[in-house]
């Protein structure tokens, strides 16, 4: 190839690896099963809201003790219930439905036999798997949105919205602390991305796309329930999901980075170790189906 043609190759290269990105977003999305669990995602601040509304509608109080973390701060501001949403949908709801989704990126193609056809186009094995990545952190960052842009509605429809008192005790303008609950959202769509590589590993190895997400979730239970044992001091820093809450050192003042840090390096390694090891498999996998 000349050095003229080397540029254009590579431009050629770069739009169908876009084209490609963008038909895997709009399928995934355009799938009842997905538009179904963003809608599951969706419901959870409103049921909490109105829970909440309820157990105070008599003078009542809620305390942190009895619930997700945060919602004895709700009644007094509606922008807490997006915090305490996020702390109530993370240990399960959210992995649940990035599990779903990335145990049946690869595997779920095999079995409908349509894999085959998407490897003959020109974008070839690598493009096409980061494409499946790309659109399942996509789906992290849409469904943590979701449940966020839930609950800020249903926090300022049922409960009072204003200045915001962090827990570290400093008060905050509304402003402020809508975009902390912004940061938190990317935060916990971050801390998806090493379950994203870990699904996408499994949704390599076989063709079934039902068994790639109960392994995947099956996997996410595991090391969740591996993540509660004190004997286990010495494995649970590197499980996927031991910094998973720590978003809320976002709402201390001044803000506590240390595990925040931890939890992105954590991520960043499941990433690196199953994204190649999915890499790997897939680029060497003879496809039949």
């Amino acid at each position: 190839m000349s050095r003229a043609e080397a540029p254009a190759g590579r431009a050629v290269a770069g739009r169908l690896g876009l084209s490609l990105l963008r038909s895997e977003v709009g399928t995934t999305f355009r799938r009842w099963r997905t538009l179904a669990l963003l809608g599951v995602l969706a419901a959870v601040p409103v049921l909490v809201g109105i829970a909440v509304k309820v157990e105070t509608g008599d003078g009542g109080t809620v305390g942190s003790a009895e619930g997700p973390a945060f919602i004895g701060q709700v009644t007094n501001n509606g922008l807490f219930l997006v915090f305490t949403s996020l702390a109530a949908t993370l240990p399960f709801f959210l992995p649940l439905a990035v599990g779903v989704v990335a145990g049946d990126a690869v595997a779920g193609e095999a079995g409908s036999g349509t894999l085959r056809y998407l490897l003959v186009a020109p974008a070839g094995r690598t493009r096409l798997l980061l494409a499946k990545y790309v659109t399942v952190v996509t789906f992290c960052l849409v469904a943590t949105l979701v449940v966020a842009a839930s609950a800020l509605a249903v926090g300022a429809l049922l409960f009072p919205v204003g200045e915001v008192t962090l827990i570290s005790g400093t008060t905050v303008s509304f402003g402020e602390g809508l975009l902390r609950a912004l940061l938190i959202a990317g935060l916990v769509a971050a801390s998806l991305t090493g379950l994203a590589a870990l699904g996408l590993f499994v949704s390599t190895l076989t063709g079934s796309g039902v068994a790639a997400m109960a392994t995947t979730v099956g996997l996410l239970i595991a090391v969740q329930i591996m993540d509660q044992f004190p004997q286990l001091d010495a494995v649970r820093p590197y499980l996927f999901p031991h910094y998973w809450l720590s978003f809320a050192d976002l709402l201390r003042s001044p803000v506590s980075w240390d595990q925040l840090l931890r939890n992105l390096e954590l991520q960043g390694w499941y990433v690196a170790v199953f994204g190649s090891a999915a890499w790997a498999g897939f680029t060497g996998r003879d496809v039949t189906a």
